[in-house]
């Protein structure tokens, strides 16, 4: 016993090690209390491993420092990082969906740093509203007649039931009571928005005939109509079409909803992207329509609705406006997310959603092409080539449909594909890849031109070390 203590008394004590020249470098850049708590945690550990019986590292201090600089760099290190997406998923929802264009994110930047007329009217010198930045280009580009703006999709479908049918039916299909990401499903945000959910038809089939029994008018309050943005029905299926709705809705006097989820604001059908337009639902004439800011519109994370201005008036004065309510860099990249979309051919290149989702296979050839250069001058020793991949919008969007993509996959590395992976994810800038058929794939639909160096760096950093 003797022996043990007078072997943990060998152990360097706190203080002595803080005045190592390795930590003294960090302190200038690092709070104190993160370099303390990464000495003591080793510290500790160094410890328990003692009177485990393991005293090899009793007096090696170098691995002791390096220990504890490796402590300090992934404490420093934030939680939310960037990573580069190569896994040809376009809106990855675990990735944070679209990218923001380089106008949108220099708005943010702008905005972020300074002051703002966020409430403030600058003509008249008094207070002014947050919804009045967006509304007027949303109104502009799209045609709607009124517009706001919310956190998300979800708490715009929430403050739609609220405002226009609390205590009252809603009708919707049994076909497009769809659960959206993280498990949150429509009957659960149509309960608690104090709206009541009256289903109507089958999984498969529904007409207009089920709405028009559904249809009380001491009690029907809205039709709503759900985009399945997320997944489709095939077979032997039927629905009711939004203009037949928006008929049916005029006829009994009852306004028509429709969550259409995707933003989508441009038509790619010519780029294998079936889904519909907010142009399209415009046209039809719903009385309101909701979608998300962050999937095919390729903006911040929002939930915007337009329609006739009685509903979104009502809206605004709602008490769920203000829980809902979006900050400043939200509102300044979507401004300037819609502003880009007054020239439509210019968005198609200038929004990286819609850029990605358009690039021609001659396109993707070159980036792969590219990118294998830059990979044999940071690792020569590993085989590359090129291989045709299937990529996915991916963000709840256009579940049946897929886009031809091109990979650059890694050979010969020494390591598994497993191993491999998890160095990638490891990288100072992690890289997100592909697993296929025992090897990494590298989509570089999702890569930037100027990322094709942080890519190289972590594909040579993969190179020895813990497999």
């Amino acid at each position: 016993m003797d022996n043990m203590q007078d072997i943990l008394r060998r152990i360097p004590k706190i203080d002595e090690v803080l005045q190592n020249q390795r930590l003294v470098l960090f302190y200038g850049t690092t709070p104190r209390s993160v370099i303390v708590e990464s000495v003591r945690e080793t510290i500790d550990n160094l410890r328990k491993e003692i009177l485990s019986g393991n005293t090899e590292g009793l007096d090696n201090e170098e691995a002791l420092m390096d220990e504890i600089v490796d402590s300090i760099i992934a404490k420093k290190k934030k939680t939310l990082r960037r990573v580069i997406n190569a896994t040809g998923v376009v809106l990855h929802t675990n990735l944070g969906r679209a990218q923001l264009s380089k106008a949108a994110a220099q708005a943010v930047m702008d905005i972020a740093d300074n002051y703002s007329t966020l409430e403030y009217d600058l003509k008249k010198g008094t207070r002014g509203s947050r919804q009045d930045i967006v509304e007027n280009i949303v109104k502009k580009v799209t045609g709607a007649e009124a517009a706001m703006v919310v956190n998300n999709n979800a708490a715009a479908t929430m403050i739609v039931l609220a405002s226009m049918a609390r205590g009252k039916e809603v009708v919707v299909s049994r076909g497009e009571l769809v659960e959206i990401g993280g498990s949150f499903r429509i009957p659960e945000v149509m309960s608690e928005s104090g709206a009541i959910l009256r289903e109507v038809g089958a999984t498969n089939k529904t007409k207009v005939s089920d709405y028009e029994r559904a249809y009380d008018p001491e009690l029907t309050a809205a039709f709503m109509k759900v985009h399945t943005s997320n997944f489709r029905i095939i077979g032997f299926t039927e629905d009711v079409s939004l203009p037949d709705m928006v008929a049916l809705g005029r006829e009994k006097g009852v306004p028509v909803i429709y969550d259409m989820g995707n933003g989508l604001m441009v038509d790619l059908q010519k780029y294998g992207v079936n889904e519909p337009t907010v142009m399209d639902a415009l046209k039809a004439d719903p009385d309101v329509i909701l979608f998300s800011g962050d999937k095919l519109l390729g903006g911040p994370q929002g939930g915007i609705i337009i329609g006739k201005k009685k509903y979104i008036d009502q809206m605004k004065k709602h008490p769920l406006a203000r829980a809902f309510r979006v900050d400043k860099m939200t509102l300044a990249a979507l401004e300037a997310t819609f502003y880009q979309y007054l020239d439509m051919d210019k968005a198609m290149k200038e929004i990286p959603t819609l850029a990605m989702i358009s690039a021609s296979r001659e396109e993707l050839q070159d980036k792969a092409a590219d990118l294998i250069r830059a990979l044999q001058e940071k690792a020569p020793e590993y085989e590359y080539d090129t291989e045709a991949v299937t990529d996915q919008v991916g963000g709840g969007s256009a579940p049946a449909n897929y886009l031809e993509g091109i990979a650059v996959s890694i050979r010969n590395t020494g390591l598994t594909a497993e191993q491999m992976e998890r160095r990638l994810r490891k990288a100072e800038v992690p890289v997100i890849a592909r697993i296929s058929h025992e090897h990494i794939l590298l989509d570089v639909r999702c890569i930037k031109e100027e990322e094709y160096a942080l890519v190289a760096d972590a594909v040579a950093q993969t190179k020895g070390g813990e497999q």
